[in-house]
């Protein structure tokens, strides 16, 4: 570990912590790793409470925090930004608008606020989908501006980048600390399982295990499998968000990634032998693939280069893929018992 790099307890022992999408899927986890490193105060703001599309909402959030009993004096407030309207390649196709303009208003509104109301740090969560949809493999985030996102999540994408350009924009005139972190599909338990909005992962669990349950004899997936995706298990993710936190302070955007790539045929194959699915696998290739790999990659199995994590945060993921995959179905199965 690096010597310039601070004890996650003793980071956190005197911050009140906002975590926006705290009750989420990733910000769940973020939440329960906030609470076993011991911090201050944790605050995650509900969504009937605050609708964060609305700056009205975010100002009174805001003047709420203010009015907290401080847990020690001072109490440097931080703010994890994961509020986000998502859903899968249906879902972007049928509401692009929404997913603009939600994620839009969540976000760079909340950051203004956020530096208004004196935070000490920001931590704002971009997604893979702002990359250009033919980047050079493995990603790497000096790509970011060379080219326009894959068409189905475009909006979605460049909705979330617009708080790299607000975060480096704010440090360069304000000097205030924000950092961008852009994850890869992230995939575990507790994610949403709803066919109608679900990413892949979910989709295909529940497909399979649905199958396998009523004695089906195929299942049916979209476009033609070779696509290929690089996924990162949820928990993995929530503690390069809190590493990031604890220990980088610049606005270059930094990829949280697993450095590890599989095609979506050999996603669903593995998905189907794990859940014990033993029947077709029918591939209907006039639905969409959604973002192609494109160019080869020079390092087999990478899709994102995750070094800038390594190197100024010491983040590295630390679960494999199908030991991940393994908990997922076997906490939806538990929930569908």
């Amino acid at each position: 570990m690096s010597p310039n790099w601070p004890d996650s307890a003793f980071f956190w022992r005197d911050k009140r912590v906002v975590v926006t999408g705290g009750s989420g899927f990733l910000g769940s986890f973020v939440v329960d790793k906030l609470r076993a490193r011991g911090a201050a105060q944790v605050i995650v703001p509900r969504r009937n409470d605050y609708d964060l599309r609305d700056i009205a909402a975010i100002r009174r959030l805001f003047a709420d925090v203010d009015h907290y009993p401080l847990p020690v004096n001072p109490s440097p407030l931080v703010v994890i930004h994961l509020a986000a309207h998502v859903g899968g390649i249906g879902a972007n196709r049928a509401r692009p608008a929404e997913f603009f303009y939600d994620n839009l208003m969540m976000g760079v509104p909340l950051m203004h606020e956020a530096w208004a109301a004196g935070a000490d740090k920001f931590i704002a969560i971009g997604t893979v989908c702002a990359y250009p949809k033919f980047t050079p493999t493995p990603f790497h985030e000096d790509e970011l501006w060379n080219g326009y996102p894959e068409e189905t999540n475009a909006p979605y994408g460049l909705a979330k980048k617009m708080m790299l350009v607000q975060s480096q924009t704010y440090r360069e005139q304000y000097g205030w600390n924000s950092i961008f972190l852009l994850p890869v599909n992230l995939y575990g338990p507790r994610d949403n399982f709803d066919l109608e909005t679900s990413h892949v992962i979910p989709a295909l669990i529940r497909k399979c295990l649905e199958a396998k349950a009523r004695g089906d004899q195929e299942i049916v997936a979209w476009g033609d499998g070779s696509p290929t995706r690089e996924f990162l298990y949820v928990e993995d993710a929530a503690e390069g968000i809190l590493l990031a936190a604890e220990r980088y302070n610049q606005s270059d955007p930094v990829n949280l990634g697993s450095a590890f790539e599989i095609s979506i045929k050999d996603l669903l194959e593995t998905i189907a032998r794990l859940t014990g699915f033993d029947g077709r696998i029918v591939w209907d290739t006039s639905k969409p693939n959604g973002q192609p790999r494109r160019k080869p990659c020079p390092e087999p199995g990478r899709r994102m280069d995750v070094s800038r994590a390594r190197e100024r945060f010491g983040f590295e993921a630390r679960t494999s893929f199908e030991d991940g995959l393994q908990r997922t179905i076997e906490w939806h199965g538990d929930r569908r018992r």
